[in-house]
Order: C-alpha cells, then sequence, then structure tokens
C-alpha cells in the first residue's frame, strides 16, 4: 500500500470510543500543536515586515529645534511674569529662531513649500500632523508677536500708536506662547507613535514625558548660555525639573519595552548617542544647579543639555528607524502577546489559536 510522506506528521487515530469519551468530556477540537510545530521565524529573503519611515536627519533636527522653541516660549512667559527684561528678551528671540528654523527643516523634508501650505487645508484631529501643523503655526504667530512687541519696546518711540498696541498685545502673546508650548514639545513624539517602526509605536506612553523634559531642559541651557546669571534662576530650576523628567521617564520607557523592543536604543549609533545624552543632561543640570551661578559654569552647563537634548532626539530616532529594519522587533513582540493571551486562557479569538 501507497503511504503519503505526510502521514507521519499526523497524530495518532483514535478509536470511536475515545472521540466519543473526548466529545462528552468537551474536548472535540483536534491537536493542531500537534500537526504544526513551532518554527523560527524568517522574513521573505529576510526583508523587513514594516517599511521603515522615510525620513532623514531633517526631521530629528525639526523635532529638536520645535523643543527648543517651545521650551524658550515657556522661559520668555515666565520671564515676562517674573520682570526679568533680559530673559525675556532672549528666550523670546530664541523661541522664534528656533521655531522658523524648524519649520525651514521641515519644508525641506517634505521637499516643497506648497506641501506645507497644503496642510493647512484642513483640520483632522485623528492626524498628529494635521493637529501638530496647526500647533506649529498657532506657536509661531504667538513667538513672532512677543518679539515685535519686544523690538518695538527698543526702537518704537513709547507714546507712539503702534507702541501702545504692542504693549496691550505683549501679555496675550506671553500666554500663547506659554500655552502652545507643551503642545509643540510633545506632539512629536505623539507623531512618532503614530506609526508602525515597533520601537516608537510601543513607547506611546513614556515618549511624550522624554520630549517634554528634553525640551525643557534644551531650552533652559540656551537660557543659561545666553543670559546673565542673575536672571537665569527659572531656568536654573527648568533645567533641573526638565533632566529628571527626561531621564526617569526614558529609564521607564526602556523598562516597559522590554528586552528585545528596548534592544535599539541600546545598541548602535542610537544607543551611543542616548548614552551621551544621558551623561550630558545629567551633567549639565548637576552643574547648572550646584554652579549655575558662575557665568562660565553656566555656559558649560547650557551647552551640555543643549548637545543632551539633541542626542536625544537623534538617538530615538534612529532606533526607531532600526526597529523597523529588522523584522525580529516586528514579529517577537506579537508571538510575545500571543503566547500570553494563550497562558490566559483565550484561546478563542481572532489571533490566538487552540492548543
Amino acid at each position: 500500500m501507497t503511504t503519503n510522506p505526510l502521514d507521519a506528521d499526523r497524530p495518532p487515530e483514535r478509536t470511536r470510543a475515545e472521540r466519543r469519551a473526548e466529545r462528552r468530556a468537551g474536548g472535540g477540537r483536534r491537536d493542531e500543536s500537534l500537526m504544526v510545530p513551532d518554527v523560527k521565524f524568517e522574513s521573505y529573503y529576510g526583508r523587513s515586515v514594516v517599511k521603515p519611515a522615510p525620513w532623514e536627519a531633517d526631521i530629528p533636527a525639526y523635532i529638536f529645534l520645535g523643543g527648543v522653541a517651545a521650551g524658550s516660549g515657556l522661559i520668555g512667559a515666565g520671564a515676562a511674569a517674573r520682570r526679568l527684561p533680559t530673559l525675556r528678551r532672549n528666550a523670546r528671540y530664541s523661541a522664534l529662531a528656533a521655531v522658523a528654523v524648524g519649520g525651514l527643516a521641515l519644508v525641506r523634508d517634505l521637499g516643497k513649500p506648497s506641501r506645507a501650505l497644503n496642510m493647512m487645508r484642513t483640520v483632522k484631529v485623528t492626524s498628529p500632523m494635521s493637529v501638530g501643523s496647526w500647533i506649529l503655526t498657532a506657536f509661531g504667530a504667538f513667538a513672532g508677536l512677543a518679539v515685535a512687541s519686544e523690538a518695538g519696546q527698543g526702537f518704537l518711540d513709547r507714546d507712539s500708536g503702534l507702541a501702545k498696541v504692542l504693549r496691550v498685545a505683549d501679555p496675550a502673546a506671553s500666554a500663547g506662547s506659554a500655552l502652545m508650548a507643551p503642545p509643540l514639545a510633545a506632539y512629536t513624539a505623539i507623531l512618532l507613535a503614530d506609526t508602525a517602526s515597533p520601537t516608537w509605536h510601543e513607547s506611546y506612553r513614556q515618549l511624550p514625558f522624554v520630549f517634554v523634559g528634553s525640551a525643557s531642559a534644551a531650552a533652559a541651557g540656551l537660557a543659561l548660555l545666553t543670559s546673565p546669571p542673575e536672571q537665569t534662576g527659572p531656568a536654573r530650576r527648568m533645567a533641573a525639573a526638565g533632566a529628571a523628567l527626561e531621564l526617569v521617564a526614558m529609564h521607564r520607557m526602556e523598562g516597559n519595552l522590554g528586552e528585545v523592543l528596548a534592544e535599539p536604543l541600546r545598541t548602535g549609533r542610537a544607543g551611543l548617542l542616548l548614552r551621551a545624552s544621558k551623561a550630558l543632561t545629567g551633567a549639565g543640570a548637576v552643574t547648572a544647579t550646584v554652579f549655575g551661578r558662575n557665568r562660565v559654569a553656566a555656559g558649560l552647563s547650557g551647552l551640555a543639555l543643549l548637545a543632551g537634548s539633541a542626542c536625544t532626539r537623534f538617538g530615538v530616532f534612529e532606533a526607531g528607524i532600526e526597529s523597523a529594519k529588522d523584522p525580529r522587533y516586528t514579529v517577537s513582540p506579537q508571538r510575545e502577546r500571543l503566547e500570553r493571551r494563550r497562558a490566559e486562557g483565550v484561546t478563542d479569538d481572532a489571533i490566538t489559536t487552540s492548543r
């Protein structure tokens, strides 16, 4: 008699009495795990499962500059409330310069200025990019108004009509900059997490806190670098708070991602950048807190905080791109979730099969 070679993979046949007893016991399903053994995953020709984001260095530069702009806008508003004129002026100019250069980097990545304008044709609340475009535009408008008010105070006659209008608009410019600063600092993290890149996508809980802390530390560092120490007390406190938030959130993010998805954050170019970020951010915050009243020490701590924030943004960006290139970072977490659901007894939905 001819025997099919595949018969060797079949489970042993049960007698009629055994099948009847199994049905009475409620276990009438065939044991599929014996027929299809687990195999090691290999993608088609080793290609990635998800497509890496087509972004280049312009995007992490934009993310970094957007954070600097957001933090500087917040510092400028606080300095206006605290009556610190030099810190207010420098922070306002820093905010406008950072948002302008960041916007140019975004336009360069899009390829055509018209594409940036087309993003303003509608408001789609489910799209982080659409919402982010309006956040960027609103913040830029308030930052520009704040700089106009600042310039008017220095060059216009105090009794002129325009100077009076700018004085009236100044509180609105400060309030608007402060109001739009947190969304500007955080929305880029949501934009990254909304992609299919595994490390970005699974870090959606902590990544906004990482970016907000990084933005605060960077803006405080720029204020320490450009303003006299007698006016940078708020910036020093902001540097310490921002650095602490960034480092704690990054530590929690790596822990929640697990060994597999956190690997791109710890290896390769991304790992080198993020290790440098932790060292620079920590050193800059400590130096600013302890020695920030010294002009030289404040400047060095400001440079360290700026460099640490840049390393954070570029490191996270690089890690996300690498996680999309390697299929292991897509498939291994999926299989872990599948095994966890099976262990919990979930065997009757679309993504699990019976053991």
